[in-house]
């Protein structure tokens, strides 16, 4: 059985400078900003379009080495974009299937972040406590564009 879950992430930076940052060109800024977590990444398929792979390759002592995601929608206007894992990541070990919607907003003084997880369980397995994981992990992502766009006001305008 499937299972989803949904937050929200309030960002003090305009919504497309933070989209172009933390979901078009993530595989980029990812290992400049958080190489602790993510030591590389790159498109493995694709031009960035709709059907592109990327792969993110983690720092020894996380859960999984790496992570293939795939494009499968893609809004740049409306800062929309919907993700699918194909490989990595707990795929056939913990999950069978997993993909993110995330759109970002323009709020007053920002933007909100908008992020919904959908995965689908092994059977027998237990995820308990896999989507706050999750939603930390995402957290992360944006809270870290988000001080690198601040600090850097020029990039991804």
């Amino acid at each position: 059985m499937s299972s989803s879950w949904t937050f929200e992430i309030d960002s003090a930076v305009p919504a497309p400078r933070l989209f172009k940052a933390a979901i078009l060109d993530w595989h980029n800024l990812a290992p400049k900003i958080a190489s602790d977590k993510i030591v590389s990444a790159a498109p493995v398929e694709g031009d960035g379009n709709v059907g592109s792979i990327r792969q993110f390759n983690f720092a020894p002592g996380l859960p999984f080495s790496f992570v293939k995601e795939r494009l499968d929608f893609l809004d740049v206007e409306k800062c929309e974009a919907k993700s699918t894992l194909v490989e990595g990541g707990g795929i056939g070990v913990h999950i069978e299937s997993a993909s993110t919607h995330i759109k970002v907003e323009p709020k007053a003084g920002g933007s909100v972040v908008k992020v919904t997880g959908t995965s689908k369980p092994l059977p027998g397995v237990d995820v308990t406590g896999e989507s706050e994981k999750a939603k930390g992990a995402f957290t992360g992502v944006i809270k870290g564009c988000e001080a690198y766009l601040v600090a850097n006001p020029d990039a991804y305008n």
